[in-house]
């Protein structure tokens, strides 16, 4: 629950310590990211939250801020950066006083120890934050594998240092996951140093279940289902021929290397398409960087333990399927996805991060949405009607369309409803962009709903929930109030 206004100007008015911390720095995002890694760490284990406080001096005394739903959207941001590994538990929030506002990131205390900024540990105590040194950082090795709960963080008994590449590790993934500075320093054995990065479990002496997917010779030996079937059907059912098949193995850097070339060189096509005797313009069956990020994203999110069915990625003539196990996960459902971000593999995820198949975490979904967009495709749907499956269908867009597609014309009226709403309408031939229909809507109706919008357009509240992230990422929309009470604010 966020602070009341009396525990925030208690907070204000007392010194600085392990859990608080103030500034008037309204842009420096790297002292903010090295607070709220220290207050993940929570060195002393106190089990209690810490404040990084936006907008007042070292005494308490306000500044007179003022913080717009873009800048608390900003600081929220934080956490999804794919700089702070493991990502932190924390709420942004503001409270208005006489003198000023202030801004709040509250930052849970991590179960995932030691978190890292840019590949730096650090850590709080007393009114101190530094670099965690190798004692601290042992004493947060520890306490992470103490309080791993996730598959991935489990230790592998039946496995050993032995069936781990040793030498992947030091040049590979090391370099990549810790900051050089702090590898200088670093005079520790290779086990303590995969300790440190959740890959192995000292209490057991063997890898975790991420250091046998990560570095194993034989990962599949250990988790069957740990692969990737690709199959090409030369038509739209398994019932036709199968025209190619693939099977992607062995541990993640090298099999994501492998399936990251197969999609840009074996997915994506080309071809030229005629516009005008002096034109022709490229028609592009599937944008491949959509694909690799739906690939990625199976990777990362699939349910590993007690099942052995591979990833699914199947291509027909007319779509692209993939069918990971493990359907939606902790706080995600139906109805907030993908608005909501929770992760099974919370290690997979900072290791893909590290490796550079993930740039932000929770973002996967809306740049697949405006990578397809760009590239004339229809929107990709997600099927996630069984519990023990997550499906993805990607129509190819160099296929002819049937007619069935809802775009866009400029008349002035949306016929299905009869309503002017800026002179935008949907129609079935035309111009004008889903995202420009939305923010017409907003300007007509503040009140506006989601579920109202989709059925102007004709589309699931899913497409527009995907639709609105985008937009406010891009700083064109806001929102004042409640989801239920609230009102649009269009800023362009």
């Amino acid at each position: 629950m966020p602070l009341t206004k009396e525990e925030i100007r208690s907070l204000l008015n007392d010194i600085e310590n392990e859990r608080v911390e103030r500034t008037i720095s309204t842009d420096n995002t790297t002292k903010m990211s090295e607070a709220i890694c220290s207050f993940a760490n929570d060195i002393r284990d106190t089990k209690k939250p810490g404040y990084f406080i936006i907008g007042a001096y070292d005494d308490g005394k306000l500044d007179g801020m003022k913080f717009s739903d873009r800048d608390l959207r900003k600081y929220a941001g934080l956490r999804n950066t794919g700089n702070i590994l493991p990502p932190p538990a924390m709420m942004v929030y503001k409270e208005v006083f006489e003198g000023g506002e202030v801004a709040i990131i509250e930052v849970q205390p991590s179960e995932d120890t030691p978190v890292r900024y840019k590949g730096t540990i650090w850590i709080r105590i007393g009114a101190r934050k530094a670099e965690a040194n190798t004692e601290e950082e042992r004493i947060l090795t520890e306490k992470g594998q103490a309080h791993s709960s996730s598959f991935d963080g489990r230790p592998c008994r039946e496995a050993t240092i032995d069936d781990l590449d040793v030498d992947l590790f030091k040049n590979d993934y090391l370099p990549k996951a810790v900051s050089p500075q702090t590898l200088e320093r670093d005079h520790r054995s290779v086990v303590q140093q995969m300790a440190s990065l959740r890959l192995y479990d000292t209490r057991f002496n063997c890898p975790t279940y991420a250091g046998v997917l990560l570095l194993a010779h034989n990962p599949q030996y250990f988790i069957p289902g740990a692969y990737i079937q690709y199959v090409r059907y030369s038509g739209t059912t398994r019932a036709t021929k199968v025209v190619k098949e693939n099977k992607f193995t062995g541990n993640l850097i090298t099999m994501l290397k492998e399936l990251e070339y197969f999609i840009k060189y074996s997915i994506e096509n080309k071809r030229p398409e005629f516009v005008s005797v002096l034109r022709e313009e490229p028609r592009i069956n599937y944008p491949w960087e959509a694909i690799r990020e739906l690939a990625m994203n199976s990777v990362m999110h699939r349910a590993y333990n007690g099942n052995n069915s591979p990833i699914k990625f199947y291509e027909y003539s007319d779509r692209i399927e993939i069918d990971n196990p493990g359907n939606l996960y902790g706080k995600v459902n139906v109805e907030n996805f993908p608005d909501e971000t929770d992760y099974r593999n919370p290690n997979i995820a900072e290791i893909m991060a590290n490796l550079g198949y993930v740039n932000r975490f929770g973002s996967g979904v809306n740049t697949v949405a405006s990578l397809l967009e760009e590239n004339g495709s229809k929107p990709a749907e997600f099927l996630l009607g069984d519990m023990t499956t997550f499906k993805v269908v990607v129509a190819n867009a160099d296929v002819i369309d049937n007619g069935t597609n809802v775009t866009v014309k400029k008349p002035n009226v949306i016929e299905k409803e009869g309503d002017v709403i800026d002179n935008v309408t949907v129609n079935v031939d035309g111009d004008v962009s889903r995202k420009e229909q939305i923010l017409s809507l907003m300007r007509h109706d503040k009140r506006i709903s989601v579920k109202q919008i989709a059925a102007k357009l004709g589309v699931t509240s899913r497409t527009i929930f995907r639709e609105i992230d985008i937009l406010k990422s891009e700083g064109k929309i806001g929102r004042e109030g409640s989801d239920k009470a609230g009102t649009w604010i269009v800023t362009e």
